[in-house]
């Protein structure tokens, strides 16, 4: 597996795919059976891979206790990157949500006991919770900074602007957003922000919950069976998609969902892929050899391709290029 600059803020060489964590446990009632934990993470790190996103929410914390137990004696060989916001308790209490530095504080001491270390590579909150002011997240993150829990900060699912103040504030390493061949509307100002900041970024959901492998046209079950997606419902604007990764995989001997992660391969940012079993885990590393041309990426761009709205339309006919 490549290895690129993560960013241009922290010189760290980041495996081309992050490896998501969120399936690694059943505490949730689904997940990756317990025996194929340690074997789909070994296989990750024989490929090459030395980048694993975590939550304290995922598996209500059972995957930070088996990323934790993984990584234990090669600590020093993987960026860990987890979050905070959403608790690890399945009924958490109002006062443990939220991104405020009470919140902050609990949940970083936690990750770092499940996850078993005395730092965290890269942490971020989970999502804005559009109540803690920026100043208040600004003052938490720098604090762990400080104290040596963290080496770098990160922001997950916040607004551009939002995103940008914090930045302006301190330094912001990485941004991870939803980013795939249908949720292309971070293009607007996310990318160009955190391209301006450079901040590494890291799309989550680069096959769109299973929705851009074409198995639920054949009547398979999966992520989004579960629950209502509206943005991925098959429809008139996504079946030209899945049309045009199906020809594509056909062309270049593969499947429509590993041309859809070679697809996001092609951009500026590493792309997080999921895995619940091992078989999973070696589909998404298939992609790795998969070679798109020009055209077959062009293609999918135009497909694909959104509207920017304003003012990017606007300014399209009034600057100078």
């Amino acid at each position: 597996m490549k290895h690129e600059l993560f960013g241009t803020q922290t010189g760290i060489m980041a495996s081309r795919l992050v490896l998501g964590a969120a399936n690694l446990g059943g505490r949730r009632g689904y997940g990756a059976a317990e025996d194929d934990i340690p074997k789909i993470l070994a296989a990750y790190a024989d490929a090459g891979g030395n980048f694993i996103d975590v939550a304290d929410q995922y598996q209500l914390g059972e995957a930070e206790e088996n990323v934790g137990r993984f990584i234990n004696g090669q600590r020093h060989n993987f960026i860990i990157c987890t979050k905070y916001t959403r608790s690890s308790e399945a009924i958490p209490t109002p006062v443990n949500l939220g991104n405020h530095r009470k919140a902050m504080r609990q949940a970083v001491d936690a990750s770092l006991k499940r996850l078993n270390t005395d730092y965290i590579d890269i942490y971020m909150p989970h999502y804005d919770d559009g109540l803690t002011p920026i100043g208040e997240i600004v003052r938490g993150l720098e604090d762990l900074v400080k104290a040596g829990k963290i080496l770098y900060t990160g922001l997950a699912n916040f607004p551009a602007w939002k995103a940008a103040a914090i930045a302006s504030s301190i330094p912001v390493a990485a941004l991870q957003i939803e980013y795939n061949l249908v949720q292309r509307t971070a293009e607007r100002e996310l990318t160009p922000m955190a391209d301006y900041f450079g901040m590494g970024t890291m799309f989550y959901s680069p096959l769109a919950g299973g929705l851009l492998t074409g198995k639920y046209r054949k009547g398979a079950g999966g992520r989004l069976t579960l629950a209502t997606h509206d943005a991925y419902q098959e429809a008139v604007t996504v079946t030209p998609v899945i049309d045009a990764l199906e020809e594509i995989a056909a062309v270049v001997n593969a499947t429509p969902g590993q041309v859809a992660l070679a697809w996001t391969l092609t951009k500026k940012g590493f792309p997080v892929i999921g895995a619940r079993t091992l078989v999973h885990l070696q589909d998404n590393l298939t992609a790795l050899g998969i070679v798109l041309s020009t055209e077959q990426i062009d293609r999918l761009d135009k497909i694909t391709e959104i509207s920017m709205g304003y003012p990017h339309d606007l300014l399209k006919t009034v600057q100078v290029k």
